[in-house]
């Protein structure tokens, strides 16, 4: 029976457990023999894989993060590192690999596979959203589902007090979770990494505004940009304006998985492991434009990611000062 092991790597995401769930199911399907390797690359260098039963993944259809656990291997970097995990998976006769995880993952996988032929698909999972390649990653929907609702609790309090708040999204460099958050909750500011603007730009329009009977405002920032805190001095110092600053922090990361993302987890896996079985033994599964397809490992983790042009310029429109509404 061919032998075929799971892992996630990086940041966890709501996904992943799904998508194990789906990885025990459907190799057994095909009749292989699935293996889960717990912690990431650190479990395969230390040796922490063993074979995956239907009981092992009973009932984690609905958790956040991952059963198998994840890490960042600074290890793993390491050829002498690497030649010990493929001993450990030839050791137990694994001979294919998928990887759960970001582009800093996939170009550990690379080296791996170059130096040892073991076989491996990667899933694009970060709720970042910034991997080249593919439109959509695992666990991106939950995550904007939880912002989604902290801002619709945020909005009561900040209307109730006559406040400014600053609510700063995760994102790393990447601003797709609060532009797509901001324009979805009818945020007065966006500010990400790809819009450069100016926060004083917005003070003859929002002075207008507050003229015409606004009273409280909502600003979304993404962390890349380090200046949640000057943001919200902005709006105390230039519109008097108490103001609160709200780190969403790790609640993007968890909570129950959405419908979408427990889809997406079962089509990614399904793909996955159909690619592997077919001899395509070095790529990573990227969904775009409603489409799923493989790419090398190069174009994925080698190259930038880049927002979507259209929704950047739906932003642009949407929160340009010189769009602002007097």
């Amino acid at each position: 029976m061919e032998k075929i092991a799971i892992l996630c790597s990086g940041g966890d995401v709501s996904g992943m457990n799904p998508a194990i769930k789906r990885f025990v199911e459907y190799t057994y399907a095909k009749g292989m023999q699935p293996f889960f390797v717990y912690n990431g690359y650190e479990g395969l260098i230390d040796d922490h894989i063993s074979e995956a039963h239907y009981e092992d993944v009973a009932g984690i259809m609905i958790r956040g993060g991952t059963k198998i656990r994840s890490a960042r291997s600074v290890r793993f970097k390491e050829a002498s590192y690497r030649a010990i995990a493929a001993e450990n998976l030839r050791q137990k006769g694994i001979s294919k690999l998928i990887v759960l995880g970001g582009d800093g993952s996939f170009r550990g996988m690379e080296h791996f596979y170059n130096e040892t032929g073991i076989a491996f698909c990667g899933i694009p999972s970060t709720i970042d959203n910034d991997i080249n390649g593919t439109d959509y990653c695992l666990g991106v929907d939950t995550a904007l589902n939880v912002i989604k609702n902290a801002i619709d609790s945020i909005r009561d309090t900040a209307s109730s007090f006559r406040r400014a708040f600053v609510i700063e999204t995760m994102g790393r460099d990447c601003g797709y979770l609060a532009l797509v958050s901001a324009i979805t909750s009818g945020a007065e500011v966006c500010l990400i990494p790809e819009i450069p603007i100016d926060i004083h730009e917005y003070k003859g329009c929002f002075e207008s505004q507050i003229r015409k009977g606004r009273d409280y405002f909502i600003a979304i920032v993404s962390e890349g940009l380090k200046n949640s805190s000057q943001v919200a001095r902005w709006f105390e110092d230039e519109l008097g304006f108490e103001s609160r600053v709200s780190v969403l922090g790790h609640i993007q990361r968890g909570g129950n998985p959405s419908v979408y993302d427990r889809l997406m987890a079962y089509q990614f896996v399904t793909h996955a492991i159909d690619a592997l079985q077919n001899g395509n033994n070095n790529s990573v599964i990227c969904y775009t434009k409603s489409h799923f397809n493989f790419k090398s490992i190069s174009e994925v983790a080698l190259n930038p990611y880049t927002l979507d042009e259209a929704l950047l310029t739906l932003g642009r429109e949407q929160f340009a000062p010189s769009h602002c509404q007097m």
